[in-house]
């Protein structure tokens, strides 16, 4: 009884110091813009600065997660039929990526510098969901972690509209800036 007691002590001392070394970066302050601009005379573009993400650093883990409400457009009519039209927001308050950092073992956490990484995992915009891969860069830089990412989002796969492919460009073009604490 007393050997089954130790190595189970011995085992959770392990699994708490093994637990105890990843690290989990997260911000509520990051960025996305998108630009859809097509053909319309108006530019379709804006911004949310309240993303919310979190990033594991041993295993990779990436979740995003934005509130289509917090994107912010320079025309107040085109925020609501973004809003109303589009995403629905009101049955789909929420977008997110959950996924994975494939390469994260090519990222060393310890060392500034820039690292191109892939990530991969499931988009869900408007209630659809689609496994999705984007490229990017970490960028290690006094012990702060930001990835930042560029990557096109095919709109017919997300969200309904007559005008996607005509007046609304049939790809948005986004950006993904999160500075991670």
């Amino acid at each position: 009884m007393k050997k089954t007691i130790l190595a189970l002590s011995i085992s959770a001392l392990f699994a708490t110091s093994a637990m105890s070394q990843q690290k989990v970066y997260s911000t509520k302050t990051g960025q996305i813009s998108f630009d859809a601009t097509g053909t319309c005379a108006e530019a379709i573009k804006a911004v949310n600065n309240q993303v919310d993400s979190k990033l594991v650093d041993k295993t990779g883990q990436m979740v995003v997660s934005v509130l289509i409400k917090s994107f912010k457009f320079a025309n107040a009519l085109m925020e609501d039929h973004f809003n109303e039209n589009y995403m629905e927001s009101t049955k789909f308050p929420k977008a997110d990526f959950k996924g994975f950092i494939t390469n994260v073992s090519t990222v060393n956490f310890a060392k500034d510098g820039s690292y191109p990484v892939t990530a991969k995992g499931k988009l869900t915009i408007d209630g659809r969901e689609k496994e999705m891969t984007f490229t990017g860069t970490a960028i290690i830089e006094k012990g702060k972690l930001t990835i930042k990412s560029n990557f096109n989002v095919p709109l017919n796969d997300f969200i309904r509209g007559s005008y996607i492919g005509t007046q609304i460009s049939a790809e948005a073009k986004a950006t993904l800036n999160c500075k991670y604490e």
